[in-house]
């Protein structure tokens, strides 16, 4: 054997090692996704036929008809799930995340459309900030990306447009539960032989408030049987389609063919184009693919859609179309009237389960949007929960579940009809589809650079057939379709008002925000008086000292020894790694001890802030001094926001100070033996006491929290002031840190229009009714200061 033929096999026996895993994760992953990703669109089948062939189209006895709604089925399935999502928009990713807020955050980052202005030089140079293949910053500007910049209204209507088709992904998890549990439950008229007609909406609304607790508890310890049930789910609809496809027509396999469809308008006429949006509900759930894109990849979900997904709903819909064909009078209740009897109980069991896993995906999506939103500034405060009661990587908000709970069961009982809530579910649907549309040839050209005359071509001709469903819709308004336009229209007003009176607020502040120039100076005058601890002070700003700040030393000439001016801000990105995500700088002169920290968030990322807030702030100060002292240029970021000078995280982050773990505050030990160097605190024994007495009775769960206790390296440091301002910090820490927030009024001045005054009082109502920025960011109340500011805009 020759040494290129052994070479070869090395080589070919490495590349089979190393695709195997991949295989596997690839695999495991695809079979995840059928259970979290597919429930909506594998659901499809229990109400699309009834939904064609309702109104004036249920007295149609032809099996025309019957093949073209099916030929209508398939092809819809082909142009909207397999071309446009699965094939097109998975690619429009935005580092692995989807949906409408990433292609938003996508557009935001290539091209200035961001309305708040808090965008940063420095955040260009996250490592996640440029996808790989995206935007290149040597291409020249197209004249689009210029006329959008330039005009301040195409930039609110592009916003507008992303904030309605976040809306209507909030009426599609109110209206989605409400049809699927209600389609599902209707098989008891069959077989159980229910008369009543209010009996079925009733176990449905029981059903649905199990689900929504069901959300409020967790969904981890069921969420390993999710997969489970959705294949057996698809496998029953698949072997149930193979067999009506046998046993009551094997022609219906010529409805494939497109001549079909002018057959089936040729028979129904102006009644089949006004029930067209039935034919919509078959692609509902297609959307999931690209909006939880996030918890799995492309290639996986595009391998459990074409080989599972596909198939199986193709199957379905045709043995359907087969039994309907030779059974005109059941279409009413086609799904479970083409069961076999052996086969119903077990169907019908199966399809509970299913309709219970594609809720909870569902409503978990609707999570993710409002958190997404609310971290654009785009929706009212809510405490997002992100623990290990939930499944990895998804978000439960308390709020808004009983909020969805309360309309989805006003839903099924004011209609009690699955047609009509059809028609108000087809019609959110298909304006989210719309709206990603509409994003999506945006992304082409701006962000892929390519042709705008592609652009254009994706939009006309997935657009067109939209509109052609829409104007289908526009006839169902009155029967239903005003439900999400209704609470579509709400929402849009509470979230465009509360990103219109955030931005006010925020040029507000950077309108009068205050010189560090003016505050040296003012000092002396004030006799402002350095007390132990760290004093944490928020603010929006990421640059500049707010004037929050000055109210809170003229009301109280003191401040504490070592103060931190902490800006949470959300970066237009899905995640921003760790290491990444806190920039310090120094504010004013380095005796001052004022330092300023922007901590940085993707949309994605859930702020949690506990007890190792407080550590990685103090660690990152001390990186920043040490790096300063040293003058690594490598480590030092050039790029400067206002006075602040950008520090990333080195190697040597986590060596400068050692951190040890206390179950109390132990006094440190003394100050001249060798080894790490022990701060004591400052406090006086008194106040220590007075504070011990008060944590025990006011919040016992911080006694059993971890303590965390910093001791200084000792080291030969070439600069003493370095060694000096380390060990102040640490003291400063050992005092214990406290946290001013602004107690912000924010009020329309007298001179403004109708319209801006009532956008702002209706901003202020919600900023007093919603929670609290000390909850929204988790801050302890027995260490909260708060600092009252009226806002005149």
């Amino acid at each position: 054997m020759s040494p290129r033929h052994v070479d070869r096999e090395r080589t070919s026996s490495s590349t089979m090692v190393d695709f195997r895993p991949q295989r596997k994760t690839l695999l495991f992953l695809a079979y995840q996704s059928l259970g979290f990703l597919f429930g909506d669109l594998s659901i499809s089948p229990l109400y699309v036929y009834q939904s064609i062939f309702s109104g004036r189209l249920q007295h149609v006895q032809n099996e025309d008809a019957i093949f073209g709604a099916f030929s209508l089925i398939f092809w819809t399935l082909c142009l909207f799930s397999l071309l446009k999502y699965a094939i097109i928009t998975l690619n429009a990713d935005d580092n692995g995340e989807g949906g409408i807020i990433a292609l938003y955050s996508h557009l935001c980052r290539n091209a200035k459309f961001g309305l708040l202005p808090n965008h940063q030089a420095s955040d260009e140079e996250l490592s996640t900030y440029h996808s790989p293949g995206g935007s290149n910053r040597n291409i020249p500007p197209s004249p689009l990306k210029r006329f959008i910049e330039k005009h301040r209204k195409t930039k609110f209507a592009l916003l507008i447009l992303v904030l309605l088709g976040a809306c209507m992904e909030i009426c599609v998890g109110v209206l989605m539960p409400s049809i699927s549990v209600l389609s599902s439950i209707e098989g008891l008229k069959i077989e159980a032989k229910i008369t009543n007609n209010n009996m079925v909406p009733l176990i449905s609304c029981v059903l649905l408030v199990g689900l929504f607790v069901l959300q409020h508890r967790g969904s981890h310890m069921v969420a390993f049987m999710f997969p489970p049930i959705m294949i057996l789910w698809l496998l029953s609809i698949f072997m149930v389609g193979i067999y009506n496809v046998i046993k009551w027509n094997p022609r219906v396999y010529q409805a494939l063919s497109p001549y079909y469809i002018y057959k089936f308008f040729l028979v129904t006429g102006k009644d089949g184009w006004a029930n067209l949006g039935g034919v919509f509900l078959c692609v509902t759930g297609a959307q999931a693919m690209f909006a939880d894109l996030g918890y799995y990849r492309q290639a996986p979900i595009r391998v459990a859609f074409s080989c599972v997904i596909f198939p199986c709903l193709v199957l379905q819909y045709m043995g359907q179309a087969s039994f309907l064909s030779k059974n005109l009078s059941a279409v009413p209740i086609s799904f479970y009237a083409s069961i076999p009897d052996i086969l119903f109980w077990p169907v019908f069991v199966v399809s509970a389960l299913a309709v219970i896993v594609s809720s909870q995906a569902i409503i978990s999506a609707t999570f993710s949007i409002v958190q997404q939103c609310h971290a654009f500034e785009c929706f009212p405060r809510v405490k997002a929960v992100h623990s290990r009661r939930w499944m990895p990587g998804q978000t439960y908000i308390p709020e808004m579940n009983w909020v969805l709970m309360i309309i989805s069961l006003a839903v099924t009982i004011g209609f009690g009809d699955k047609n009509h809530i059809g028609y108000a579910y087809g019609i959110a649907s298909l304006i989210v589809t719309f709206v990603t549309t509409w994003l999506t040839s945006l992304v082409i050209s701006l962000v892929w650079h390519r042709s705008l005359l592609i652009s254009i071509a994706f939009f006309i001709f997935f657009g067109s057939i939209e509109v052609l469903f829409l104007s289908s819709y526009c006839m169902k308004i009155p029967k239903g379709g005003w439900v999400p336009l209704l609470l579509s229209a709400v929402f849009m007003v509470v979230m465009f008002v509360w990103h219109y009176g955030s931005r006010k607020k925020y040029l507000f502040d950077m309108h009068n925000k205050v010189s560090m120039k003016s505050v040296l100076t003012l000092g002396p005058s004030l006799g402002i008086v350095r007390v132990p601890g760290m004093g944490l002070i928020y603010t929006e700003l990421a640059s500049g000292i707010p004037a929050s700040f000055t109210h809170f030393l003229t009301n109280l000439p003191a401040f504490y020894q070592v103060v931190v001016f902490i800006c949470i801000k959300t970066v237009p990105v899905p995640s921003v790694p760790h290491k990444e995500r806190y920039l310090i700088g120094r504010i004013g002169p380095k005796s001052y001890r004022l330092y300023r920290c922007i901590v940085r968030n993707g949309y994605k990322d859930v702020y949690t802030h506990e007890n190792d807030f407080e550590n990685d702030i103090v660690m990152s100060i001390a990186e920043f001094i040490q790096l300063e002292a040293e003058g690594c240029s490598g480590n030092l970021d050039r790029s400067v926001d206002g006075r602040m000078a950008v520090v990333r995280t080195s190697g040597k982050f986590g060596t400068r100070l050692l951190m040890s773990e206390s179950a109390g505050s132990e006094e440190g030990s003394s100050m001249g033996l060798p080894g790490p160097l022990t701060v004591t605190s400052s406090k006086s024994p008194t106040l220590k006491k007075l504070q011990a007495m008060y944590e025990q009775q006011e919040s016992p769960e911080l006694n059993t929290r971890r303590r965390i206790r910093f001791e200084l390296i000792n080291t030969i440091y070439k600069d003493p002031r370095v060694k000096e301002e380390l060990m102040e910090l640490v003291e400063a820490k050992r005092a214990g840190a406290a946290y001013v927030i602004g107690h912000s009024h924010v009020k329309a001045k007298w001179n403004s229009s109708f319209v801006k005054q009532f956008a702002i009082n209706l901003y202020s109502f919600l900023r007093k009714n919603c929670r609290s920025p000390a909850v929204g960011l988790n801050i302890p109340q027995i260490c909260l200061i708060k600092v009252g500011m009226n806002y005149h805009v």
